[in-house]
């Protein structure tokens, strides 16, 4: 259980990955919420009183969120010079937000009543990193089911074009191309055919109502100009042809996708990131368990793959694991990538076999 030095401290511990991840302006709103959150609004107090793991609940962000959303509307000219990088002295940046969160109470509040929904595009490059490999092992078709997908933003994974060092992926019309920096080893160059794409979530985001669109722009960090342009393209995509997107339990769900049957010749595959820790530890086991089932009815001819990119607080990356069965039941590290993806880092074989483990924090 949560106390309020903790609360406090998951500020400054995002504040650490900000700077990591080259988003300065963030980093010192984070860093100066230690100090501007107090008793004196319903926000301050609910935030120093937040139960539970503040960092894996990404308490932070929900309020960085709220407050990027006021700058964006323009309705807190003071706010809009701290996000804007105007203001830059420490102490005249803890007085404006406390001064924020005293008049925006109303407005703020309900930024915390949920995890942020950073749906992020250039995620998809680590995961079709992901899905390389598999095809280079099983054949370029395959099916997609997505857990934790927002707003539905990677299940355009088949209507992207991916330039991954040199390697061409996608439809050559995509109004986007995700580029990430190349590093490490090359990319497998095979041909990835995506039949289908499905996903599920807890609380979808209908990119159809201007309101949900905004609060997605919100999440997006202020000092991230190429992510926020990715975003508009993506929503613009979502908006033009939809996406197979449900409300629902991820773990009722998979559950029920890898029970239907499934073609010949096509790869199933579980694909998620940015999600593993916002699913309760029951709903966690009964996922893997479920892999492990149908890992076990896997054949050739109907492969079963399982592709994550998910945080490393250590490194201050991400991890793209890979699963393929038939074949080795571990989890394959594959690449390191950047948690937006600006970067993509294929690691060479023999790769490192083991489960993913969750680590606290990390979390953007």
């Amino acid at each position: 259980m949560a106390d309020e030095t903790t609360n406090r401290d998951s500020f400054r511990i995002q504040a650490d990955y900000c700077r990591a991840m080259a988003a300065p302006i963030t980093a010192r709103v984070c860093t100066a919420l230690v100090e501007a959150v107090d008793r004196e609004s319903a926000t301050g107090r609910r935030v120093l009183d937040s139960p539970g793991e503040p960092v894996a609940d990404a308490l932070a962000l929900r309020l960085v969120g709220g407050l990027h959303a006021l700058h964006r509307a323009g309705i807190d000219p003071p706010l809009s010079t701290v996000f804007s990088g105007a203001e830059t002295d420490p102490a005249r940046v803890i007085a404006i937000l406390r001064a924020t969160l005293r008049m925006q109470d109303a407005v703020l509040l309900p930024w915390l009543d949920g995890p942020p929904q950073m749906n992020e595009a250039g995620r998809s490059a680590g995961l079709m990193t992901g899905l390389l490999q598999l095809a280079a092992r099983y054949g370029p078709a395959f099916e997609v089911l997505e857990i934790g997908s927002s707003a539905g933003l990677n299940l355009l994974i088949d209507r992207y074009r991916f330039d991954l060092g040199g390697v061409m992926v996608g439809p050559d019309e995509s109004p986007l191309t995700i580029r990430p920096e190349w590093r490490g080893v090359a990319a497998p160059r095979a041909r990835v055919v995506i039949r289908s794409t499905r996903g599920v979530d807890i609380q979808p985001v209908d990119l159809a109502a201007p309101k949900a669109a905004m609060r997605l722009e919100a999440y997006v960090w202020v000092d991230a100009a190429e992510r926020q342009a990715r975003l508009a393209a993506a929503i613009s995509m979502v908006r033009e042809r939809g996406v197979d997107l449900v409300r629902g339990d991820a773990a009722d769900w998979v559950e029920a996708r890898l029970a239907e049957p499934q073609a010949a010749g096509v790869t199933r595959v579980l694909m998620h990131s940015v999600v593993w820790q916002y699913l309760p530890p029951a709903g966690r086991a009964r996922i893997r368990a479920a892999m492990a089932a149908a890992g076990e009815r896997a054949t050739v001819e109907r492969p079963l793959g399982w592709v994550m990119m998910e945080p490393n607080r250590d490194l201050h990356r991400h991890e793209v694991r890979v699963q393929g069965r038939p074949g080795a039941s571990g989890m394959e590290l594959v690449a390191l990538t950047h948690a937006h993806g600006a970067w993509v880092e294929a690691l060479p074989p023999p790769y490192e076999t083991r489960d993913y483990v969750m680590r606290r924090g990390a979390y953007e």
